[in-house]
């Protein structure tokens, strides 16, 4: 089931399993997504909580979500983006930090980047407050303009990189 709401980044396609968000897409929604996503379904509970929670988000008066939530993923994928979930608002850390953080070594930036731009809910799980070690943005599945309006959107900023 799935819902579709505006946001400043473009419309968002939510997709339940009925229990938790297993995706948000960006549009435009792909027409064969690799998940399924079945019947648009507006007033599904679990969408309108989360549709409720995005516009809150979007708005300025959330800033942490509270969804239930069921990413497809391997273990390490979903293991990375849980650490995505308790970056701060508002806050950044480097693909190296969050591998340290991890307790990986070697080539754990890279593994680290790579399921962190497989994650299957941005925005409620925060990939885009990942940046590289040098300050810049770096890839976003969304493209690196939204990741920057959802950067400025958390510092209260008008624009402008950090």
């Amino acid at each position: 089931m799935w819902s579709v709401i505006g946001s400043p980044i473009d419309d968002l396609r939510i997709v339940t399993d009925g229990e938790a968000v297993t995706a948000i897409d960006f549009a435009p929604h792909p027409e064969a997504p690799a998940r399924p996503v079945g019947e648009r379904a507006d007033d599904h509970p679990v969408l309108v909580e989360a549709a409720a929670q995005l516009a809150a988000y979007f708005s300025g008066s959330l800033t942490r979500f509270d969804l239930p939530l069921a990413p497809g993923g391997s273990d390490f994928q979903r293991r990375v983006w849980a650490a995505l979930a308790e970056i701060p608002f508002g806050a950044t850390t480097s693909y190296g930090a969050l591998a340290r953080d991890l307790g990986l070594t070697g080539h754990g930036a890279r593994a680290v980047g790579l399921a962190n731009g497989r994650n299957p809910i941005p925005v409620v799980v925060p990939c885009h407050r990942v940046i590289g070690a040098d300050g810049r943005l770096t890839g976003y599945a969304g493209g690196v303009e939204r990741k920057q309006v959802l950067l400025d959107l958390e510092r209260g900023d008008d624009g402008g990189l950090f």
